[in-house]
């Protein structure tokens, strides 16, 4: 039974996993449906639906006989918090009914994999206007598919017993179309992505948003969100990055990513950083390891990778290293947690 628990799981895992990354165009009779029905639940009449082309397009469009998605002091149109209160409710109630075993179990073959990918999607959802707000989060939390998917995991693998409509419709709001924001007479709803651009993040089979070449989420009316391994990035990261605007970077992540995709050997050129000793590498024979001086709180070594890569080259990367060291030697030896002595007795590093 466990062995088939698995399999269930891994299936569902997968399944949802697609849902998250379709491209599909938009089931629109399907969308409008169930959130038709969604809007029934809390004693609403079905209401007119707006479509749009990204959530972009939805936080700057007034649909006709309606107002602006964001006024300046409501973020989030009202019914969006009936609506999450709607699904707070109904998780609550499920949660008391569900065995603590199948929750931990769940949770690890199903909820975990998915956390990832979901979270970035509402980061998307949320690039698409000028501030985070804590009511436009919720509403996203709301629209993104862990809950659901693990609900429906609950149902399919352990057969526990609650309000299926609900669940129902949640899952075809899902399943059909983009974002959407309900509001009582007009609801704006967005069409799928055009692209979605993922790479594996670990065994478990999650996804991590990443295109090294234009948006990881890109939309039909031409916007797109960028990232780069899994972190939300401004666009020129991934399309122009350059020593100029990494130096005007305040973020410090944002800062590593670029130089990732420019390369370290690039940017220390370009940012003509003061080359301060250079030694031969005792854990990797026939390179040399170069120690630069980068600002005030650090210093850069540049190495060379022990493995070889896939056509052949060995990868130069940097590592950042505190200001008091000087020799390239105990730097390298330090990103190991060595003394100079122990790392030079390494046959080969990686």
């Amino acid at each position: 039974m466990k062995d088939r628990g698995q399999r269930d799981a891994a299936e569902i895992r997968a399944e949802w996993l697609d849902w998250s990354h379709s491209t599909k165009p938009a089931d629109r009779p399907a969308a409008e449906a169930a959130i038709s029905g969604l809007y029934r639940l809390i004693g609403l009449r079905p209401p007119r639906f707006h479509w749009v082309q990204s959530p972009l397009s939805a936080a700057v469009t007034v649909p006709p006989g309606g107002r602006a998605l964001l006024p300046e002091r409501s973020p989030v149109p009202p019914l969006a918090g009936r609506l999450s209160q709607l699904a707070m409710a109904f998780t609550a109630d499920v949660d008391a009914r569900i065995p603590p075993a199948v929750v931990r179990y769940i949770d690890g073959e199903v909820s975990a994999p998915l956390t990832n990918s979901a979270v970035l999607f509402r980061t998307a959802l949320l690039e698409a206007h000028e501030e985070e707000d804590r009511r436009l989060t919720a509403w996203y939390n709301t629209l993104t598919f862990p809950w659901t998917a693990v609900f429906d995991a609950y149902r399919r693998v352990a057969g526990c017993g609650f309000d299926h409509e609900q669940l129902d419709l949640w899952i075809s709001a899902f399943r059909s179309c983009g974002g959407w924001w309900p509001d009582e007479h007009v609801c704006l709803v967005s069409e799928r992505p055009v692209a979605v651009h993922a790479e594996e993040a670990g065994r478990d089979g999650a996804l991590r948003l990443h295109s090294a070449t234009g948006p990881a989420i890109g939309y039909a009316d031409g916007w797109g969100v960028y990232f780069w391994h899994g972190r939300l990035v401004p666009a020129w990261v991934v399309t122009d990055p350059c020593a100029a605007r990494i130096r005007r970077e305040r973020n410090v992540e944002v800062r590593r990513c670029a130089i990732e995709n420019l390369g370290w050997a690039a940017y220390i050129e370009q940012a003509r950083l003061r080359l301060l000793a250079t030694a031969p590498d005792p854990g990797n024979p026939g390179s040399e390891l170069r120690l630069y001086h980068w600002h005030q709180q650090s210093r850069v070594l540049l190495a060379v990778n022990g493995s070889l890569e896939r056509d052949g080259t060995r990868r130069r990367y940097g590592l950042v290293v505190p200001p008091w060291v000087d020799d390239p030697v105990a730097a390298a030896a330090w990103t190991y947690g060595l003394t100079p002595d122990q790392y030079s007795l390494l046959a080969r590093r990686t």
